[in-house]
């Protein structure tokens, strides 16, 4: 989803830049000032000496203060669009500027990329150290620092005129070099200047957690959980035996665990951030291939989950037992239950809770987590103390699988979304491996039932599990450097080899041929098969026929008479006709006919 971010960033801030020409951002100086101010960050130029004898070392400081909520991003590695804050020095040749200081720079989630970057904000100090030339003459001397970057918040960024600022430097040998600051050596003092979190973080925990407990609450408004929950509540007045005070109690244990459910996300996230120092950046996820195609998949086979097309059974001796249990025992599993339950259609409300969370400090994260948790244990607190209301619930009906069936709608352009953004080499296979997986999550879900025998069961399962699995072996694995160096076809270079009597190996392909992805993966992914190309001084050339009007499509039909693709060709100098093979098995003939290839 991210893999182009850095081109579609950079774009908008200069389009951004040509329409706004800097209106309301410029800065208020034309001319090289000492001290800039802009609407968003103001900035000065300090001297560590004002007078410097030659030869000796000195420094230029910048000290920045940003308007609160506003960020320069740090590094280039991570910057959007490679906008990171930048200072280049300027002045005569006797003064030589060394690499410009920076601060330690703070993480900060950006919840719009849904990824880490290193920024700076609020009050903090750039230092450039320099050195005067030993031969410099006496005299005033004018350096500038170039300021440029992007600044931004969580939602917007602008790119202001960053005016340059100057001063004037005094080189005198007689003169007695007083400092004006030293250079901070203290590097946690100095990233105290640097704030860490998201645009969360500015509003503090008194808005962070009402948000996590209503995300918690709406996580019993998901079609897996509203059928169930009046049955549920029931089940635990009923063990009550009509004693409200332990009706409470189990409601109460009930929630328990719900919470228990909680406090697992909440110890995975301690786990990855005090004993592997990191967090589970759910954004830099979305710039991994695998991941975006794991994504996809799972959003589809759930949306086939929402229309009814299969459905997801817990183990027998898992769900009887929770369902089952008496007294606060069954009670507890029987809430840690309805919270795994809920995960299909509450899956990325979960997702970006969870991302959310680590993004915050340790204790603000956990206690979210398990706010969320307490959101959706609510309403079953509250409905086993007062069992009236379960008579003014809404009943399921039509309305509650149409609104099942729309969520359905949603994940599956989600799905599409995520597929988009792949590599261009990765979005047909992984489309066509979606239609195979479907098929055999139909088969999974809906080719049994209840009363199927044992036997039958197996059979078909396992024949949806060899499906997915060859399906996804022939599809998803990524493609491979090619270890054949293909040429382009042209005619005229195929002629003058076969003039030449070198051997032409003509391979015919598409990228929306699926057969011709597996031949690839078959017969041109062996290294013994390119090894026989090269050492026989073979031609090879890819001959792409994905559209009509490229020249290989019109010399498949034309001038080798092949109805279609993928069809390999190989020629001979020795030999008047060519050898061919259709298909994808044939990588053992290709080889043995290399290997009579005569070595030159």
């Amino acid at each position: 989803m991210l893999h182009d971010t850095r081109k579609w960033f950079a774009l908008g801030l200069a389009l951004l830049v040509v329409l706004s020409g800097g209106s309301g951002l410029r800065a208020q100086n034309s001319e090289p000032a000492e001290e800039v101010v802009t609407e968003l960050v103001t900035y000065r130029i300090e001297k560590q000496h004002e007078t410097v004898n030659p030869g000796e070392e000195s420094a230029l400081a910048v000290r920045f203060s940003l308007s609160d909520g506003w960020h320069f991003y740090a590094s280039a590695d991570d910057a959007p669009g490679g906008m990171n804050l930048t200072l280049t020095p300027e002045g005569p040749d006797s003064i030589k500027f060394h690499q410009p200081i920076f601060p330690p720079s703070g993480q900060y989630y950006e919840t719009t990329l849904q990824r880490y970057i290193s920024v700076f904000s609020k009050d903090f100090s750039v230092y450039i150290p320099f050195e005067v030339s030993p031969d410099a003459q006496e005299d005033t001397l004018t350096v500038t620092v170039d300021v440029d970057g992007a600044v931004c918040t969580d939602e917007v960024c602008r790119v202001p005129t960053l005016d340059a600022v100057s001063t004037q430097l005094r080189i005198d040998a007689d003169a007695q070099m007083q400092a004006n600051f030293e250079i901070d050596e203290d590097p946690e003092a100095a990233a105290a200047e640097v704030y860490d979190g998201g645009q969360w973080a500015a509003y503090g925990w008194w808005l962070a957690l009402p948000l996590a407990l209503v995300a918690g609450l709406a996580l019993n408004l998901m079609p897996c959980v509203w059928p169930v929950l009046p049955i549920i509540v029931m089940r635990l007045i009923d063990q009550s035996q009509s004693s409200r005070g332990k009706s409470v109690t189990l409601g109460l244990a009930f929630s328990g665990g719900i919470l228990g459910f909680f406090a697992v996300l909440a110890v995975a996230n301690i786990i990855l951030q005090l004993f592997y120092q990191t967090a589970l950046q759910w954004g830099d996820q979305f710039r991994s291939p695998a991941f975006l195609v794991g994504m996809s998949l799972l959003l589809i086979v759930l949306a086939l989950f929402m229309f009814g097309l299969i459905n997801f059974n817990l183990p027998g001796s898992v769900s009887q037992k929770a369902a089952a249990g008496k007294g606060y025992a069954g009670s507890i599993g029987m809430g840690f239950l309805a919270a795994i339950l809920s995960t299909p259609c509450s899956f990325a409300i979960l997702a970006a809770a969870f991302a959310w969370a680590q993004a915050q400090p340790l204790a603000l994260g956990t206690v979210a987590i398990m706010v969320i948790g307490l959101g959706m244990a609510v309403p079953y607190i509250i409905l086993t103390s007062l069992p009236g209301l379960l008579q003014k619930l809404p009943r399921g009906g039509q309305w509650l699988e149409i609104f099942k069936q729309a969520v359905g709608f949603i994940l599956l352009g989600i799905a599409v979304k995520l597929i988009v953004d792949l590599p261009a080499d990765r979005i047909s296979g992984t489309l066509y491996y979606a239609v195979i997986l479907s098929f055999a999550a139909w088969m999974w879900g809906s080719w049994i039932s209840f009363n199927t025998k044992a036997l039958r069961k197996w059979i078909i399962r396992g024949s949806a599990i060899i499906i997915a699995v060859i399906g996804g072996w022939a599809l998803l694995a990524p493609p491979q450097p090619d270890l054949i160096d293909w040429q382009p076809y042209d005619r005229a270079v195929i002629d003058q080899a076969i003039e030449e009597d070198r051997p032409v190996l003509i391979k015919f392909t598409a990228d929306w041929c699926v057969s011709c992805q597996v031949a690839e993966r078959i017969v041109y992914s062996r290294s013994d098969v390119a090894d026989l190309i090269e050492q026989k001084n073979v031609l090879p050339i890819k001959a792409d026929t994905t559209t009509r009007e490229m020249p290989a499509t019109q010399a498949l039909s034309d001038i080798y008479n092949e109805p279609g693709i993928p069809v390999s060709i190989l020629i001979l100098p020795d030999r008047d006709d060519d050898i061919r093979w259709r298909g994808v098995s044939f990588a053992q003939e290709l080889k043995d006919s290399l290997e009579t290839i005569r070595n030159e």
